[in-house]
């Protein structure tokens, strides 16, 4: 099976950065689309970007040209580059992978354990 890792988070004031990590591993995957989610508290978890094995990147028009993805395609890892950070931007983050079995094409969506980050003002 997949499993997905995620890795930083943490405290930060208005303005500052953070960067998180996310690395998925499974054998007979191929990892065709990361990126990123987020919940905020009382609120519906929402796309924040994702990136595909083709290098496409598409993300939420809230952080639009604050944030930036990237992945590593040879270690299966993604991550996420936080910037000008707002109090709005505090929420849980979870690590998205949509995986394809290469023995059969079926795809199946993974989640990681998701990593808290809180922007004070």
């Amino acid at each position: 099976q997949v499993q997905v890792v995620e890795s930083g988070g943490g405290l930060v004031q208005a303005g500052g950065s953070l960067r998180l990590s996310c690395a998925a591993s499974g054998s007979m995957f191929s990892f065709d689309v990361m990126g990123w989610y987020r919940q905020a508290l009382g609120k519906q978890r929402e796309l924040v970007g994702t990136a595909t094995s083709g290098a496409i990147t598409n993300y939420a028009d809230s952080v639009k040209g604050r944030f930036t993805i990237s992945r590593d395609y040879a270690k299966n890892k993604v991550f996420l580059q936080m910037s000008s950070l707002k109090p709005e931007d505090t929420a849980v983050y979870y690590c998205y992978v949509n995986a394809r079995n290469i023995n059969n094409n079926l795809r199946f969506n993974y989640w990681g354990q998701g990593t808290q980050v809180t922007v004070s003002s």
